[in-house]
């Protein structure tokens, strides 16, 4: 149980001494500080209390060690994004960090890809991926990017990055919108969402490029969801040429033709 830890640093996270917190809570502080220091247990009135103060589920305050969490995940959490709340289990998330203790987006290349899906939440394996940041994302997110292979996502490029947010709550999948998909079955997946997991618990899979069927994938096979927000490519994509501009370059290819059959006649005697 990490109840003593847990709250610990919770109060040292919002700034607030044992006085603070005990007046709040209408307890002695010396019953703050056993608990603590482990050397008392709460009674379940007293985990109300704190779930209610802290605004997290009493199940994340004693079975998730949230000295293992990253940055992100504890801003979610402050900010009310408790997924306890919500029914569900809390996705700990394997992260790194830079030297000031920021968020690093890692990158999953196409070879790195096998390994992920059994190494997802490895710490270890996490680390050996190698790292970059974009200084235009939010600190207070987690990114990470993952290269394109195929065609399904056509006109984005094979070998594309593409970059994802992480999502904690499923439920705040916008259907429509892009997302990669890790799962049991299937592994690394981007694709548009179609979000039914209120009604049937499954999300249905829709490719850019129409000649690929869509299909649902239950939400007990998924592991995890990132939102799409960016991706870098090496190739420039076709140019756009409006109506007017592709007639304009029609007739212009269309006079060359006829000058060039003018020329061959003339040459020829034809």
């Amino acid at each position: 149980m990490y109840f003593n830890t847990n709250i610990k640093l919770l109060r040292k996270r919002k700034k607030r001494t044992q006085d603070d917190v005990a007046q709040a809570l209408n307890m002695k502080r010396s019953t703050l500080s056993g608990y603590e220091n482990g050397v008392s247990q709460p009674s379940l009135e007293a985990l109300l209390a704190f779930s209610k103060y802290f605004q997290i589920a009493v199940d994340t305050l004693i079975k998730i060690d949230l000295r293992t969490l990253s940055e992100c995940q504890l801003s979610e959490l402050e900010r009310g994004f408790d997924v306890y709340i919500r029914g569900t289990n809390l996705r700990v998330l394997a992260s790194t960090v830079n030297n000031d203790d920021e968020e690093n987006i890692e990158m999953v290349s196409e070879k790195a890809k096998g390994g992920y899906v059994n190494g997802y939440a490895d710490p270890e394996f996490i680390k050996q991926l190698p790292t970059f940041r974009l200084p235009f994302l939010s600190k207070n997110k987690k990114y990470r990017a993952f290269q394109l292979t195929g065609d399904s996502m056509h006109p984005i490029p094979e070998g594309s990055w593409i970059i994802g947010e992480f999502v904690t709550d499923w439920h705040h999948i916008i259907t429509g919108e892009a997302y990669i998909i890790l799962t049991i079955d299937e592994g690394i997946v981007f694709k548009l969402v179609e979000n039914m997991i209120p009604n049937e618990r499954k999300l249905r899979l829709y490719s850019l490029n129409t000649i690929y069927e869509p299909y649902d994938v239950p939400i007990t096979e998924v592991k995890e969801v990132w939102r799409f927000v960016h991706y870098m490519t090496e190739d420039l994509p076709d140019p756009f040429v409006p109506e007017s501009a592709l007639a304009k370059t029609v007739a212009n290819l269309k006079q060359e033709v006829d000058s060039l059959k003018a020329r061959t006649k003339s040459r020829y005697n034809l």
